[in-house]
């Protein structure tokens, strides 16, 4: 058995609702074990075997089914969150600053780390580690000069979510 996180994307926006009792019921009647979830935006923690594509299918497809509409998951080992976690590829972060963890849906190719690398400018930052995506914000992150667009086109048809460094940090402690 392995502890895993479940990570949902754009969720609780507008009427993309999804109450974390009923997402946590659904993981339960999959056969998951010890659910719980983080936050209010979409983090479920679990325990079971399997991998990680074959339970990204199943929970999306449980969830999509509960909920009526398109909940693209994506899910990473207990070990890959806590890395993503502590990694420090910035060094200090200035208190004015955003560092967010972008976790993209499939493995990237060498194209896409070249074009997310490519992203980086004087106020944005982009470095690949393992599978995910550190992206630095020098100011808040509603300052970025790296809207959907830009990510989009650095990973057209992989999508992505994103998780603020400070929640991934707390997450990781209760793995």
């Amino acid at each position: 058995m392995a502890r895993f996180v479940a990570f949902l994307r754009a969720v609780n926006l507008g009427r993309r609702t999804v109450p974390m009792a009923t997402a946590r019921d659904t993981l339960e009647k999959l056969g998951l074990d010890e659910v719980a979830s983080f936050a209010n935006s979409g983090n479920l923690l679990f325990t079971t075997t399997g991998n990680a594509s074959e339970l990204e299918a199943a929970i999306r497809s449980a969830l999509e089914d509960a909920f009526g509409f398109e909940l693209t998951t994506f899910v990473r080992t207990a070990k890959q969150v806590q890395a993503l976690a502590t990694a420090t590829p910035f060094g200090v972060i200035a208190a004015n600053h955003t560092h967010f963890g972008l976790l993209p849906l499939t493995p990237l190719t060498a194209k896409e780390k070249k074009a997310v690398t490519h992203l980086s400018n004087d106020h944005d930052e982009t470095v690949v580690r393992g599978r995910d995506v550190h992206w630095l914000i020098r100011s808040k992150s509603t300052e970025t000069t790296l809207g959907p667009k830009q990510w989009k086109d650095a990973l057209p048809g992989n999508p992505t979510t994103a998780r603020n460094m400070t929640l991934l940090v707390r997450l990781a402690t209760k793995l």
